[in-house]
């Protein structure tokens, strides 16, 4: 059957998640990307709507809980170096309750809150492309 973002483009969910003015971001352990931060997010189940996929993956890697949330675009991922093509739908959030924690080890190796204007390197693809709209 094949693997979405590998054997075919895979629909994936960002959410970009703020308070206070910094953005919470993880460092990628797997590709796509591996070692690159990110804003939190992954695949879109079958029969799952985005929105919703958004929300569950937030929860699962932050351990925050995610009140309400806005869809500000999408973007297309060709990362060349890991082989994958990704189409995303990204989200943001100010509504949160909670202090994010590293809950799923195997796949990240830090979580944290970062000022806009002085966000870790290097950034993926998918958290270049939501900076456009939170600015």
């Amino acid at each position: 059957m094949g693997q979405p973002g590998l054997d075919f483009p895979g629909l994936g969910v960002g959410l970009a998640i703020l308070r206070d003015g910094k953005l919470l971001l993880c460092k990628r352990m797997k590709a796509p990307e591996a070692g690159h931060w990110n804003i939190v997010g992954g695949k879109v189940d079958h029969m799952e709507p985005a929105e919703f996929a958004a929300r569950r993956e937030a929860e699962e890697e932050t351990g925050l809980s995610i009140g309400s949330i806005r869809y500000v675009g999408m973007t297309e991922q060709l990362i060349e170096a890991d082989r994958q093509h990704w189409v995303s739908l990204l989200y943001v959030s100010e509504d949160t309750t909670g202090e994010p924690l590293l809950t799923e080890p195997d796949k990240l190796s830090a979580i944290g809150w970062f000022d806009l204007d002085d966000l870790p390197q290097p950034l993926s693809v998918f958290t270049k492309t939501v900076l456009t709209y939170l600015r």
